[in-house]
């Protein structure tokens, strides 16, 4: 199966294509998952800011320079995008992102009508409603598209009661993503990262209203008098409630002595957090991907998340560790004072063996690679169907 993936948007300030590969590691990580679960060829078409050709773990890039911005608006198309496409001859086109619809529409028009066309989402449960123009358009572009895939089954209805997905389109679940992280050697990690106590909880996240910082500085002192020696450790990017969140810090006696504001880590420093803590804990009311949690969970910690779609999934309904009430401090502090009655080492391992199972890259790519063939196998069923004489 050749398999040809459509990347329309790009960072500007990405001048190189081969940063753009280093810093786009889910665009790499896909390819090349799909060569390692049996594709015959694999090649993606990335709009850029300049024309380039160059090969990587043996996926083709192809750079397409077709003057327009870095994130095109959903009424524009690339018309030589869409020529690189059919110049590969794919029998799958999988194109990143519901915010395109004219761009997908244009790919269709010059593929052959043996080849199957996808969309995947890398948004969350809210995004239809955010822009009324994609919505539209979206309804006008559906009827080209031969199946959606999504991180989770809300995802997928969401959008179909926004129209962007007719009644009975095809749908799949897929993660959009995996990590190549590992767990690295628990003592080496936590003097590296300076992080102690028992539960260690660790915070990876901006610290936004969506992600609700403060509800899980709530629930953690309201674990304390179960958890005596439980500390949290929070890394954050961006930093919009900083300001609230010291201020909560500063305003409790018991979280004063257990709370740490790290702020920036480098990337690939963070297997080290990871491996160092406990229990992972975000409070976040809803997540496209969770590619933080993801990462988590592939160095063995524990998930004390919300109970949100994307979550679910990615916990196995909260199999992994437990799931909590978005907004719900009280019920945040249960979720970490149940984590903490139980062995934590042998939990750790049982996330670490059920992420290499189910969402490792090897997992991702053979899931894909199963419902490209099942798209392939529908549309050529239906264009069989078409071409059959009527009966009278």
């Amino acid at each position: 199966m050749k398999v040809v993936q459509v990347n329309c948007v790009f960072d500007r300030r990405l001048t190189d294509p081969e940063a753009l590969l280093e810093r786009y590691t889910t665009l790499t990580g896909w390819s090349e998952a799909l060569l390692a679960a049996g594709a015959d060829h694999v090649a993606v078409v990335q709009r850029f800011s300049r024309g380039a050709r160059l090969t990587r773990n043996d996926v083709d890039y192809v750079f397409v320079d077709d003057g327009g911005p870095g994130r095109p608006p959903p009424w524009r198309w690339s018309t030589p995008a869409a020529h690189a496409v059919a110049t590969l001859t794919p029998d799958v086109v999988h194109v990143n992102g519901l915010d395109f619809p004219m761009q997908v529409r244009k790919v269709r028009s010059v593929l052959p009508c043996a080849s199957a066309l996808v969309v995947q989402s890398h948004a969350g449960g809210g995004m239809v409603g955010r822009a009324p123009a994609t919505r539209l358009l979206g309804r006008v572009a559906r009827s080209v598209v031969d199946a959606f895939l999504f991180a989770a089954g809300e995802h997928a209805d969401s959008a179909r009661r926004a129209g962007l997905i007719a009644p009975r389109q095809l749908t799949y679940i897929v993660m959009p993503a995996s990590t190549t992280f590992r767990p690295v050697s628990r003592g080496a990690a936590r003097e590296a990262s300076g992080i102690a106590g028992a539960p260690a909880v660790l915070w990876v996240g901006r610290l936004t209203a969506r992600k609700d910082p403060l509800t899980v500085l709530d629930g953690f002192e309201r674990s304390l008098p179960h958890l005596p020696e439980a500390t949290l450790t929070m890394i954050y990017g961006t930093d919009e409630l900083l300001p609230d969140v010291r201020r909560r810090i500063d305003a409790s006696i018991a979280l004063r002595g257990r709370v740490r504001l790290v702020g920036e880590v480098p990337h690939k420093r963070m297997p080290m957090y990871f491996s160092a803590a406990d229990v992972f804990v975000v409070g976040s009311h809803r997540e496209g991907s969770g590619y933080s949690l993801m990462e988590a969970c592939a160095c063995g910690l524990i998930p004390a998340v919300t109970d949100i779609p994307t979550f679910r999934l990615l916990t196995a309904d909260g199999e992994l560790g437990a799931l909590w009430r978005p907004g719900d401090a009280v019920d945040c502090g249960r979720a970490l004072i149940q984590l903490g009655a139980h062995d934590l080492a042998q939990r750790r391992a049982h996330v670490e063996h059920h992420f290499a199972r189910e969402l490792s890259w090897t997992a991702v790519g053979r899931r894909a690679l199963d419902i490209y063939a099942d798209v392939l196998k529908n549309r050529r069923q239906r264009m069989v169907r078409d071409t059959q004489p009527a009966r009278f």
